[in-house]
Protein backbone atom coordinates (compact mmCIF):
# COMPACT_ATOMS: atom_id res chain seq x y z
CA UNK A 1 0.00 0.00 0.00
CA UNK A 2 1.02 3.61 -0.56
CA UNK A 3 0.86 5.41 2.79
CA UNK A 4 1.22 9.13 3.54
CA UNK A 5 2.16 10.22 7.06
CA UNK A 6 2.39 13.82 8.22
CA UNK A 7 4.25 14.58 11.43
CA UNK A 8 6.07 17.22 13.40
CA UNK A 9 5.24 20.91 13.78
CA UNK A 10 4.46 23.58 11.25
CA UNK A 11 5.30 27.23 11.87
CA UNK A 12 3.87 30.61 10.91
CA UNK A 13 6.22 33.59 10.49
CA UNK A 14 6.16 36.78 12.58
CA UNK A 15 9.01 38.33 10.61
CA UNK A 16 11.92 36.84 8.70
CA UNK A 17 13.67 35.58 11.85
CA UNK A 18 10.82 34.85 14.31
CA UNK A 19 7.96 32.42 14.10
CA UNK A 20 5.04 30.80 15.93
CA UNK A 21 5.31 27.04 16.38
CA UNK A 22 4.72 24.28 18.97
CA UNK A 23 6.56 21.58 20.90
CA UNK A 24 5.86 18.65 18.56
CA UNK A 25 9.01 16.56 17.95
CA UNK A 26 7.82 14.33 15.11
CA UNK A 27 8.68 11.17 17.09
CA UNK A 28 5.23 9.64 16.78
CA UNK A 29 5.05 10.08 13.01
CA UNK A 30 8.56 8.73 12.48
CA UNK A 31 7.68 5.68 14.60
CA UNK A 32 4.58 5.11 12.47
CA UNK A 33 6.52 5.56 9.23
CA UNK A 34 9.06 2.94 10.32
CA UNK A 35 6.33 0.52 11.43
CA UNK A 36 4.52 0.81 8.09
CA UNK A 37 7.79 0.41 6.19
CA UNK A 38 8.66 -2.73 8.17
CA UNK A 39 5.17 -4.08 7.37
CA UNK A 40 5.99 -3.82 3.67
CA UNK A 41 4.15 -0.61 2.77
CA UNK A 42 5.60 2.24 0.72
CA UNK A 43 5.61 5.33 2.94
CA UNK A 44 5.78 9.00 2.05
CA UNK A 45 6.56 10.93 5.23
CA UNK A 46 5.98 14.69 5.31
CA UNK A 47 7.88 15.92 8.35
CA UNK A 48 7.90 19.42 9.84
CA UNK A 49 11.19 21.21 9.24
CA UNK A 50 11.37 22.12 12.95
CA UNK A 51 10.90 18.54 14.21
CA UNK A 52 13.57 17.71 16.80
CA UNK A 53 13.27 13.93 16.98
CA UNK A 54 16.73 12.51 16.08
CA UNK A 55 15.49 9.06 15.13
CA UNK A 56 16.03 7.71 11.62
CA UNK A 57 12.98 7.75 9.35
CA UNK A 58 13.02 4.75 7.01
CA UNK A 59 10.22 5.92 4.72
CA UNK A 60 10.60 5.49 0.96
CA UNK A 61 10.28 9.26 0.63
CA UNK A 62 10.95 11.90 3.28
CA UNK A 63 9.98 15.50 2.58
CA UNK A 64 10.09 18.46 4.93
CA UNK A 65 7.44 21.16 5.22
CA UNK A 66 7.38 24.59 6.82
CA UNK A 67 4.02 26.35 7.10
CA UNK A 68 0.49 24.96 6.97
CA UNK A 69 0.18 26.20 3.38
CA UNK A 70 3.42 24.46 2.44
CA UNK A 71 2.16 21.15 3.81
CA UNK A 72 -1.16 21.59 1.99
CA UNK A 73 0.70 22.19 -1.27
CA UNK A 74 2.87 19.10 -0.79
CA UNK A 75 -0.19 16.96 -0.06
CA UNK A 76 -2.00 18.25 -3.14
CA UNK A 77 1.06 17.43 -5.26
CA UNK A 78 0.41 13.75 -4.40
CA UNK A 79 -3.13 13.73 -5.79
CA UNK A 80 -2.05 12.16 -9.09
CA UNK A 81 -0.63 9.15 -7.21
CA UNK A 82 -2.60 6.19 -5.87
CA UNK A 83 -2.67 6.86 -2.13
CA UNK A 84 -4.26 4.12 -0.04
CA UNK A 85 -4.14 5.70 3.41
CA UNK A 86 -3.22 9.00 5.06
CA UNK A 87 -2.25 9.39 8.71
CA UNK A 88 -2.37 13.11 9.51
CA UNK A 89 -0.40 13.34 12.76
CA UNK A 90 1.28 16.70 12.11
CA UNK A 91 0.86 19.35 14.82
CA UNK A 92 -0.16 22.35 12.73
CA UNK A 93 -0.44 25.96 13.82
CA UNK A 94 -4.01 26.93 14.65
CA UNK A 95 -3.24 30.62 14.12
CA UNK A 96 -1.15 32.78 11.81
CA UNK A 97 -0.04 36.40 12.20
CA UNK A 98 -2.43 38.72 10.38
CA UNK A 99 -0.57 41.89 11.40
CA UNK A 100 2.00 43.33 13.79
CA UNK A 101 0.90 46.61 15.35
CA UNK A 102 2.17 49.29 17.66
CA UNK A 103 0.37 49.95 20.93
CA UNK A 104 -1.69 52.69 19.27
CA UNK A 105 -2.85 50.33 16.52
CA UNK A 106 -0.49 51.33 13.71
CA UNK A 107 0.36 48.41 11.44
CA UNK A 108 4.09 47.80 11.26
CA UNK A 109 6.29 46.03 8.76
CA UNK A 110 9.88 44.90 9.21
CA UNK A 111 12.18 42.07 8.17
CA UNK A 112 13.18 41.93 11.84
CA UNK A 113 11.21 43.85 14.44
CA UNK A 114 13.59 45.63 16.83
CA UNK A 115 13.66 44.45 20.43
CA UNK A 116 14.60 47.87 21.79
CA UNK A 117 11.38 49.81 21.63
CA UNK A 118 7.75 49.76 22.65
CA UNK A 119 5.72 46.59 23.04
CA UNK A 120 4.14 45.12 19.92
CA UNK A 121 0.72 43.57 19.42
CA UNK A 122 0.34 40.48 17.26
CA UNK A 123 -3.08 40.00 15.70
CA UNK A 124 -3.69 36.31 15.09
CA UNK A 125 -6.33 34.75 12.84
CA UNK A 126 -7.26 31.06 12.55
CA UNK A 127 -5.54 29.04 9.85
CA UNK A 128 -7.57 26.86 7.44
CA UNK A 129 -7.76 23.23 8.58
CA UNK A 130 -6.11 20.67 6.32
CA UNK A 131 -7.82 17.54 7.67
CA UNK A 132 -11.34 18.38 6.36
CA UNK A 133 -9.89 18.94 2.87
CA UNK A 134 -8.21 15.54 2.62
CA UNK A 135 -11.39 13.68 1.65
CA UNK A 136 -11.83 15.91 -1.39
CA UNK A 137 -8.17 15.54 -2.37
CA UNK A 138 -8.02 11.77 -1.75
CA UNK A 139 -11.61 10.45 -2.05
CA UNK A 140 -10.76 6.74 -1.95
CA UNK A 141 -8.05 6.76 0.73
CA UNK A 142 -8.43 5.72 4.34
CA UNK A 143 -7.89 8.89 6.36
CA UNK A 144 -6.95 9.07 10.03
CA UNK A 145 -6.78 12.27 12.07
CA UNK A 146 -5.48 13.05 15.56
CA UNK A 147 -6.91 14.65 18.69
CA UNK A 148 -4.32 15.65 21.29
CA UNK A 149 -6.01 17.24 24.30
CA UNK A 150 -4.62 18.52 27.60
CA UNK A 151 -7.86 19.51 29.34
CA UNK A 152 -11.16 17.81 29.96
CA UNK A 153 -12.00 14.21 30.73
CA UNK A 154 -11.15 11.03 28.88
CA UNK A 155 -14.73 10.78 27.66
CA UNK A 156 -14.56 14.37 26.41
CA UNK A 157 -11.54 13.55 24.25
CA UNK A 158 -13.16 10.40 22.86
CA UNK A 159 -16.31 12.37 22.03
CA UNK A 160 -14.19 14.97 20.20
CA UNK A 161 -12.50 12.18 18.28
CA UNK A 162 -15.80 10.81 16.95
CA UNK A 163 -17.00 14.36 16.21
CA UNK A 164 -13.85 14.93 14.15
CA UNK A 165 -14.57 11.77 12.14
CA UNK A 166 -18.07 12.98 11.37
CA UNK A 167 -17.15 16.57 10.54
CA UNK A 168 -13.98 15.87 8.53
CA UNK A 169 -15.32 12.70 6.83
CA UNK A 170 -12.38 10.62 8.01
CA UNK A 171 -12.25 6.91 8.82
CA UNK A 172 -10.68 7.02 12.28
CA UNK A 173 -9.19 9.34 14.87
CA UNK A 174 -6.33 8.68 17.28
CA UNK A 175 -6.83 10.40 20.65
CA UNK A 176 -4.16 11.02 23.26
CA UNK A 177 -2.71 13.63 25.62
CA UNK A 178 -3.10 14.40 29.31
CA UNK A 179 -6.89 14.56 29.07
CA UNK A 180 -7.03 11.03 27.64
CA UNK A 181 -4.42 9.56 29.97
CA UNK A 182 -1.80 6.92 29.30
CA UNK A 183 -1.48 5.45 25.85
CA UNK A 184 -3.67 6.04 22.81
CA UNK A 185 -7.26 5.45 21.81
CA UNK A 186 -8.28 4.72 18.23
CA UNK A 187 -11.84 5.80 17.46
CA UNK A 188 -13.01 3.66 14.54
CA UNK A 189 -15.63 5.46 12.48
CA UNK A 190 -16.94 2.36 10.72
CA UNK A 191 -17.53 0.24 13.84
CA UNK A 192 -17.90 2.89 16.55
CA UNK A 193 -15.44 0.97 18.71
CA UNK A 194 -12.50 2.33 20.69
CA UNK A 195 -9.24 0.40 20.51
CA UNK A 196 -6.90 1.13 23.42
CA UNK A 197 -3.17 0.97 22.65
CA UNK A 198 -0.63 1.40 25.49
CA UNK A 199 2.54 2.43 23.60
CA UNK A 200 3.52 4.30 20.46
CA UNK A 201 5.35 1.21 19.14
CA UNK A 202 2.19 -0.90 19.52
CA UNK A 203 0.21 1.90 17.89
CA UNK A 204 2.39 1.65 14.79
CA UNK A 205 1.89 -2.11 14.54
CA UNK A 206 -1.87 -1.84 15.09
CA UNK A 207 -2.37 0.88 12.48
CA UNK A 208 -0.18 -0.90 9.92
CA UNK A 209 -2.46 -3.93 10.23
CA UNK A 210 -5.64 -1.79 10.34
CA UNK A 211 -4.71 0.00 7.13
CA UNK A 212 -4.53 -3.33 5.27
CA UNK A 213 -8.04 -4.47 6.27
Amino acid sequence: MNIVITCGPSYEPIDQVRRITNFSTGRLGVTLANAFTEAGHRVICLKGEQATNPGECRAAQLQSFTTNDDLAAKLQSLRDQKIDAIFHAAALCDFRVASVESLDGEKLSSKKFPTRGDALTLKLVPTPKILPQLREWFPSAKIVGWKYELEGSRNDVIEKGYRQIEEAHTDACVVNGAAYGEGFGICDGSTGTLNEIPTVEMLGSFLANWASL
